[in-house]
């Protein structure tokens, strides 16, 4: 890992200056916003780009994946009654959970402090997958928010998604952890597939050629197996930290803001493309594989 870090590193990151209503997807598309480090703004992306998808006319669900740490409520200003822990104690099921968002975005909210979420076992994680596949054809998009780093839950929420967007911000630090969870994806999950979306960006070419430098290095090391995607970027806006303080999306209330338009811009860019999976959409039949993983 040092040389690879070494190379991501190589260049000090500096920033030089510089709706239409689209038809609901036949399948559930199962997409998972994750990064390798926190605090790149991974949640508030989950929660605005759900928002922006909405607006284009497709069924959204947001699952607050990081579950012993809520966060997509908080940013919503959302106050649930259960969360996911109620669904594994047995005392609710996933349907009787899931709360209303803003717009007829839908919240499956994770629990806040408990330790008993914050790792499944088994069979909470095939509990899950039936539960989820229930719920599937309710959906155009579930939009999972993982954790960060490479804990077993971020790992079995990123192989169990149809299609990754790896978050990463102007720190070089986000990018060699980035890296390192594309590396784990690759080399012990056959993953080979990625998208990589920069936040908090002041100026756009330094995104870019920290993506070919991440590219450039990825090639190198993962034998040329792996294709990562450049989603582009969101600019880092005031708008993004006022909306956090207000507990509303910044695409709701400040919906011209540079930061807002660009989460419409990649809500359109999504529906637009083709999924990256040859699979059905099919919510079970994309995690099947991790009842059977050695690894999980």
């Amino acid at each position: 890992m040092n040389r690879e870090a070494a190379l991501l590193m190589e260049h000090e990151v500096r920033w030089p200056k510089g709706n239409t209503r689209l038809k609901p997807r036949p399948v559930c598309r199962v997409i998972a916003v994750t990064s390798g480090k926190g605090g790149v703004g991974k949640s508030s992306i989950v929660v605005n780009l759900g928002l922006a998808l909405t607006r284009l006319g497709q069924r959204v669900l947001l699952l607050d994946a990081d579950l012993g740490l809520a966060n997509l409520d908080i940013l919503l200003g959302l106050t649930p009654l259960y969360t996911i822990a109620d669904v594994f104690s047995g005392h609710k099921t996933l349907a009787e959970v899931i709360m209303a968002g803003p717009e007829g975005m839908q919240i499956l909210p994770a629990a806040s402090g408990v330790m008993e979420s914050a790792e499944l076992n088994q069979a909470q994680k095939l509990f899950l997958l039936g539960e989820l596949d229930n719920l599937s054809e309710n959906f155009d998009y579930l939009l999972v928010d993982t954790g960060a780093g490479i804990s077993a839950n971020v790992l079995y929420f990123n192989l169990g998604a149809q299609e990754r967007i790896v978050v990463a911000d102007h720190e070089p630090t986000s990018v060699v952890d980035a890296y390192a969870l594309i590396k784990v994806l690759a080399t012990k999950y056959s993953e080979k597939r990625f998208k990589l979306l920069f936040n908090k960006i002041t100026h756009p070419g330094e995104a870019q050629r920290t993506y070919d430098q991440l590219s450039k290095v990825v090639d190198r090391f993962l034998s040329g197996s792996v294709i990562i995607d450049y989603l582009g970027f969101i600019p880092r806006d005031e708008a993004m930290p006022r909306s956090i303080s207000l507990q509303k999306a910044a695409v709701d209330i400040f919906s011209t803001s540079p930061a807002s338009l660009a989460f419409s811009n990649l809500a359109r860019t999504l529906v637009l493309q083709e999924p990256d999976t040859a699979t059905d959409g099919n919510i079970k039949f994309c995690w099947q594989r991790l009842t059977h993983s050695p690894h999980q």
